[in-house]
């Protein structure tokens, strides 16, 4: 079961394309839809500062925290990125991330709806993939333990650590699949791993 967080933003692309795929999505709208075990979670985009608050408020922040660095396999597109990230600049919202994602992010650091943009980049791993960014983040620097996937003007827009995948884009809003592919790939590498542990 992939939980996708739908307090705010671009969820319901994700559950979408997610069940494209085969996979079972539950919301995650309270702190009581978190009783039940989770093989994965989306961090969908949106605005950050207002999933924070709400993270908070319903009181569910403590508890996915606990799970990501548990080693929960995650998806995190732009504001699910700066969600995760370890330290952020240009963010001046009083309620913590998870910080589980070695990396600084540059929250949007392509400027506002009219920076909104689309590209085809390499990814590492998948080849030349469509990337759409809107009000997007771009990474300005990674840990060593984080393995950069795709770069874009020498920015570093998409990364994987563990088994988290952030990226300052939005492959949700497309028809390639191959991200969710890779993602849902994560899941099941984390479940059986923890069936032989």
């Amino acid at each position: 079961m992939i939980g996708v967080l739908a307090l705010q933003g671009a969820f319901i692309e994700h559950e979408q394309m997610l069940r494209s795929l085969g996979a079972e999505c539950r919301e995650l709208r309270e702190r009581r839809d978190l009783d039940a075990p989770l093989d994965g979670l989306v961090l969908p985009g949106g605005e950050s500062t207002v999933q924070k608050k709400l993270l908070a408020d319903l009181g569910m922040f403590d508890e996915l925290r606990r799970r990501i660095a548990g080693g929960l396999p995650v998806l995190a597109t732009c504001a699910g990125l700066i969600l995760l990230a370890e330290d952020t600049t240009q963010d001046a919202s009083p309620y913590p991330g998870f910080g589980t994602l070695h990396v600084r992010v540059r929250r949007n650091a392509y400027g506002r709806q009219l920076g909104s943009f689309s590209t085809v980049q390499t990814m590492k791993g998948l080849g030349p993939f469509p990337m759409r960014f809107i009000r997007a983040p771009f990474i300005e620097a990674a840990a060593p333990d984080v393995d950069v996937l795709a770069r874009v003007d020498g920015n570093i827009v998409a990364v994987k650590q563990a088994h988290q995948i952030a990226l300052a884009f939005h492959p949700e809003l497309g028809r390639d699949t191959r991200v969710h592919e890779a993602f849902l790939n994560e899941v099941v590498a984390a479940a059986s791993a923890r069936r032989s542990a």
